[in-house]
């Protein structure tokens, strides 16, 4: 069968995540249907971290050795006084959450370190990780493709992991997407429904995001004249960026995932209009509460 571009998100299964979640935390046998659906449809990629609740506990008591699983590393302590130690016990931690013996991707969570005072300490634990078989590629996830300028002049990451999504488009039109492809860097992208934003009922997401109401206007009326769902337009157009080696999507339940999964099958693609925006209080979720 063909390997899935679909990297399955683990956070619903740790958390009560993202802003149109009405079911709130997967149960455990849930979690195993979906697992199950997944390897048989070609999905063999798994998305998780440190921070997501309990997530990589979940997924190790289920078992998951023949998943290709990318994990993330926290962000490092302000005080830490040994960085190597404390990554180390990090990474440690998490395989033996996840049962597993090494992972395919680590992930720093806070990318902004390796700029920091400790940031040559935690590549350096890292790479020395990946030689001892720990971890297969070592990477970041970023927020802001800017930073991207930065962290490749000192490192050498072999993997991103980066937002986009219909409104987010920063990583093609900064040229981000074709830099990571010439340094030959597996690139997966994330937030393509904007963590539910994109998939809220129109009355919730206006209340929510009143000051874009003309972009959603926009959407709405595309979703309307394209005769397709907002699941289906979404996850459409990241598919379609080719550049992407793959897409990480959450699931709320086991029919989301049965639906995704048939989304990804089907060729429709009807013309996207431009609705790209700069705004980081609107594409990075971080900001909302803050808007």
């Amino acid at each position: 069968m063909k390997e899935s571009r679909l990297v399955l998100g683990t956070a619903q299964i740790g958390l009560d995540y993202g802003i149109a979640n009405k079911h709130g935390r997967m149960q455990s046998d849930e979690v195993r249907s979906i697992l199950q659906v997944g390897r048989a449809k070609g999905i063999k990629w798994l998305d998780t971290a440190a921070a997501y609740g309990e997530s990589e506990s979940t997924l190790g008591h289920l078992g998951i050795k023949d998943w290709k699983v990318v994990t993330k590393l926290r962000g490092v302590p302000s005080n830490c006084s040994d960085v190597e130690t404390w990554v180390r016990e990090e990474v440690a931690a998490s395989l033996r959450r996840l049962k597993v013996d090494a992972v395919h991707g680590l992930l720093a969570h806070c990318p902004d370190q390796f700029l920091g005072p400790m940031g040559e300490s935690i590549y350096a634990t890292l790479k020395h990780l990946q030689d001892d078989g720990k971890i297969g590629l070592v990477g970041v996830s970023i927020y802001e493709p800017d930073i991207l300028a930065l962290l490749i002049s000192y490192y050498d990451f072999q993997m991103i992991q980066a937002p986009f999504n219909l409104l987010d488009r920063r990583m093609s039109t900064s040229g981000w997407f074709d830099r990571c492809r010439a340094r030959g860097m597996l690139i997966h992208g994330r937030s393509v429904f904007l963590q539910g934003a994109l998939l809220m009922e129109s009355a919730d997401r206006r209340k929510k995001f009143s000051r874009w109401g003309s972009l959603w206007d926009r959407y709405e009326e595309w979703i309307r004249s394209s005769g397709q769902t907002q699941v289906e337009a979404c996850l459409r157009f990241a598919l379609a960026e080719d550049r992407l080696d793959g897409l990480v999507v959450g699931v709320d339940n086991l029919l989301h995932m049965q639906e995704l999964i048939a989304v990804s099958n089907t060729t429709f693609a009807p013309q996207t209009p431009d609705l790209s925006i700069a705004d980081l209080d609107l594409i990075n979720p971080a900001r909302w509460n803050r808007s």
